[in-house]
C-alpha cells in the first residue's frame, strides 16, 4: 500500500485542503497524484455537499442544498502508461465511513437520506413528493437505524456513487452537445431537463485560478452517468469489487467520490443513498488496448463484490406502463418501475409510517429493483423486493391485519416547502 494519497481534514471544507479535488469534469484538470499499474492506496472522500447537511430535525438542509458545488471529487490520479483506448482495472479493497471521533460531519457515525424538492432537482417521484425530507441515519458497525424512521435495523451496502475517468476534448464536447439540445426542448423545465456547464461554484482541482472561468464554462457537471462512468449510483460497486473504465486521455485521469453507506435500486429519492464522506482503498491495473480488445467502446463495465448482507426472504410488488390516471404507455419500464415503489409505498403506510417515511426508507435500505417483463405488450413490468429481514415486526400480509408501529418523530420536512 502506497498509503493514503489524498488525505482529508474533517475540519476544513473541500475547497481548503492540503490537496484539491474537483466537481467537473474537463480534460484539463491536472492529476494531483501520480500512481502505477500494479498500486494499491487509500483515498479519503467528503460527503457530496461537504457538510452542508447536518445531524438534526429539519429538513431545511436538504431544501436549500448548494446544488452547483456537487460533488466534491477526489482526484483525478494519474495511471501512468495509460492511454486512450486502454481499460483501467480499479479494484474495490475497502471502503467505509470516516472514524466517528473525526468530527461531526456526515460519515462520521451517522449519514442521511433526503427527497429532493422539485426546485432542486426533484426525485423519481417527484409528482407525488414535491417537497424537501430527510432521514438521519446512525451507524453501528454494519448496521444503520434512524430516529425518524422506527421499525427497521438493517446492514449497509457500502460503496462509492462514483468512479470515473477524464474524458476527451471529443467526448467533453459531445456531452456539452446532447445534452443542450435536450435541455432546449424545454428551456424553463422544473426540474431541468439536463445540467449545462455551470462556472459557478466551480472547483477545478490545480488547473490555474485564470483559467476557471474558461474551463468552467465548458467542463461537465458530475451529476449524471456517462461514458466515462460516473455517478452511476450502483449499490453493489462494494469491496471485493473489480470495474473496468475506458481511458479517454493519457493517464485516464480517474477520480472517484460521492460514498454511501446504504442504498437500494435507483437512488430513488435523488439524495436516495445514505450519503456519507469516508475512505476506499483501490488497487489499479491496465489492460492496454482493452476498449478495442473487449469490445468497451463507452461505459463501464464491473464484476461485482462479494460483501452483501444476506438476506433469504422478500415482500415483493410490482408495477406496469400504466400512469395512476389510467392512461397506457407502450413498454414503459421507467414508469412501472415507479408504479411498484408507489405500491410498496402504500403498502408500507398501512403499518404506521408516513409515505415520506415509507420512501426515504426504500431510497436508503438494500431493496432490490428489476426489469422483470419488457416484451409484453404494451405493459411492461418492473419489481421491487424489500428484505422482510431489515424490520422490526413482522411486514407480511396476515388475517390479522397489519401490525402498528409508532412512526417517532418522523421524517422532518423543510419548513418553507416550495410546493403545497
Amino acid at each position: 500500500m502506497l498509503g493514503n494519497i489524498f488525505p482529508l481534514d474533517s475540519s476544513k471544507p473541500f475547497t481548503a485542503q492540503e490537496k484539491t479535488g474537483h466537481n467537473r469534469y474537463h480534460p484539463e484538470i491536472p492529476p494531483v497524484e501520480t500512481v502505477r499499474p500494479g498500486d494499491s492506496f487509500r483515498v479519503d472522500s467528503r460527503e457530496w455537499f461537504d457538510g452542508a447537511i447536518k445531524n438534526d430535525d429539519s429538513a431545511d438542509d436538504i431544501l436549500n442544498a448548494p446544488m452547483k458545488k456537487v460533488h466534491g471529487l477526489s482526484g483525478p490520479f494519474r495511471i501512468e502508461g495509460a492511454q486512450p483506448g486502454d481499460l483501467l482495472i480499479a479494484d474495490i479493497l475497502d471502503v467505509g465511513p470516516i472514524p466517528q471521533e473525526q468530527g461531526t460531519l456526515a460519515g462520521q457515525g451517522w449519514g442521511y437520506t433526503g427527497i429532493f424538492a422539485r426546485s432542486n432537482g426533484g426525485s423519481f417521484l417527484v409528482d407525488q413528493f414535491p417537497d424537501a425530507y430527510k432521514a438521519v441515519w446512525d451507524f453501528q458497525g454494519p448496521w444503520a437505524t434512524s430516529r425518524h424512521i422506527p421499525g427497521v435495523r438493517f446492514e449497509g451496502l457500502t460503496h462509492p456513487g462514483i468512479m470515473a475517468t477524464a474524458p476527451s476534448p471529443e467526448m467533453l464536447a459531445k456531452w456539452n452537445k446532447r445534452e443542450g439540445d435536450l435541455i432546449a426542448t424545454n428551456p424553463d423545465r422544473v426540474p431541468p431537463l439536463a445540467l449545462p456547464p455551470e462556472p459557478e461554484e466551480a472547483v477545478l482541482g490545480n488547473l490555474p485560478q485564470s483559467e476557471w472561468a474558461r474551463v468552467g464554462a465548458e467542463a461537465a457537471r458530475t451529476a449524471p452517468p456517462r461514458e466515462n462512468g460516473g455517478n452511476q449510483d450502483i449499490k453493489n460497486l462494494t469491496k471485493g469489487t473489480r470495474a473496468f473504465y475506458p481511458v479517454f486521455v493519457d493517464g485516464a485521469n480517474f477520480s472517484i467520490g460521492d460514498l454511501h453507506f446504504s442504498q437500494g435500486d435507483g437512488e430513488i429519492t435523488f439524495c436516495g443513498g445514505i450519503e456519507m464522506g469516508g475512505f476506499m482503498d483501490i488497487h489499479v491495473d491496465l489492460i492496454k488496448g482493452g476498449m478495442e480488445t473487449y469490445g468497451v467502446a463507452e461505459n463501464a463495465i464491473f464484476m461485482p463484490g462479494r460483501q452483501d448482507p444476506q438476506f433469504s426472504e422478500w415482500i415483493s410488488f410490482s408495477g406496469t406502463s400504466v400512469t395512476l390516471d389510467g392512461e397506457q404507455r407502450y413498454l414503459d419500464s421507467h414508469l412501472s418501475y415507479q408504479r411498484a415503489i408507489l405500491h410498496a409505498i402504500e403498502y408500507l403506510s398501512k403499518f404506521g409510517y408516513s409515505k415520506e417515511q415509507a420512501y426515504l426508507l426504500l431510497g436508503a435500505a438494500p431493496i432490490e429493483g428489476r426489469l422483470s417483463s419488457v416484451v409484453d405488450i404494451p405493459n411492461a413490468c418492473s419489481t421491487v423486493y424489500i428484505p422482510t429481514a431489515i424490520f422490526d415486526f413482522d411486514v407480511r400480509p396476515s388475517k390479522s391485519g397489519p401490525h402498528q408501529i409508532d412512526p417517532g418523530i418522523g421524517a422532518p420536512k423543510a419548513k418553507d416547502p416550495v410546493y403545497g
